[in-house]
């Protein structure tokens, strides 16, 4: 019961954690956001996306550790410098931004297209490729 309490929230706080950063996303892009707010959710997406961690991945525990601490901290700092007017308006649209529906036939139709692009590419290197005598 209480496992189940925790995981739930857990997930709550992963929700309200996407939703912020796509809100955070909106709100770099609002003129109405000091600049410095601007350029700390700018950083803070530079880091989440980079390779280059403070702490590499491949230590373990420590590695993701960096990753689960500073970017949510981040998050919040930026957040916190953004007018609360904003945040509020930014919030309800990546709510609905998130809540659009998902395609799974245009999911599909991706995949597909990759495959065959793979299997193109596969067939072509393999006719072209010189073959030597043995």
């Amino acid at each position: 019961m209480l496992s189940a309490i925790k995981l739930s929230s857990i997930k709550g706080w992963a929700r309200n954690l996407k939703r912020d950063s796509v809100a955070l996303y909106l709100a770099a892009r609002d003129p109405r956001v000091p600049w410095y707010a601007k350029a700390l959710a700018v950083a803070i997406a530079a880091y989440a996306l980079s390779p280059i961690d403070l702490i590499p991945d491949f230590i373990p525990v420590i590695g993701y550790l960096d990753d689960l601490m500073l970017l949510p901290l981040g998050i919040w700092l930026a957040i916190s410098l953004v007018p609360d007017e904003v945040m509020t308006e930014c919030r309800a649209n990546a709510n609905a931004l998130l809540q659009r529906p998902t395609s799974r036939a245009g999911l599909i139709a991706i995949i597909v297209l990759w495959i065959a692009g793979a299997c193109a590419l596969a067939w072509a290197a393999f006719a072209h490729w010189p073959r030597t005598a043995p």
